[in-house]
């Protein structure tokens, strides 16, 4: 067996002063223990895509690309955690919010928790699906606005083809 030496000796933690590398993308880790704990990605458009292992991979996102992240957990009882986070990746600089199994973080659009209601998000995805929208293309007032009325326990006003096309527009108009 190693001594503590050997297995240590290229092992160095890097001071807090020096700087960390890391690129322009938001990482996301997946993890697929079937029937026990799963991450995927609903929607997003995935700039790289890395096998870490049989169960585990990292999705990373361009800065700006709108993507959602549903978290399922189950023990021998049923469904014990159910979340969905529908997030904006940001640049470097941006100011953005923590979450777990995202690196850096990102803008949280929506951040619904509990089946009944991530079901419901689920829908409403869907609903801008069956419109021919990707749904990383709606407009992130869109997922605020669901986020924000299934928050309150009401059913969110259903996206359309006109609101789509003002998004569209606003979003060609310089800042």
């Amino acid at each position: 067996m190693a001594s503590k030496a050997s297995i240590f000796a290229n092992f160095r933690v890097p001071s807090p002063s020096e700087p960390q590398p890391r690129d322009d993308l938001t990482h996301v880790e997946l993890t697929w223990i079937a029937k026990q704990f799963e991450h995927w990605i609903r929607f997003g458009r995935i700039a790289h895509d890395r096998i870490v292992s049989r169960r585990t991979r990292i999705a990373s996102f361009r800065p700006g690309i709108i993507f959602a992240f549903v978290r399922w957990a189950a023990n021998a009882h049923g469904t014990i955690s159910s979340q969905i986070e529908i997030v904006r990746a940001v640049s470097p600089g941006e100011a953005y919010t923590t979450l777990p199994f995202v690196s850096p973080g990102g803008e949280i659009l929506l951040s619904i928790h509990g089946w009944p209601k991530v079901e419901q998000a689920l829908r409403a995805i869907d609903a801008v699906e069956a419109l021919g929208i990707d749904p990383c293309d709606a407009a992130p007032d869109h997922w605020r606005h669901v986020h924000n009325r299934l928050t309150a326990g009401y059913r969110p006003r259903a996206y359309t083809l006109a609101r789509h096309r003002a998004w569209l527009l606003r979003a060609k108009v310089p800042a």
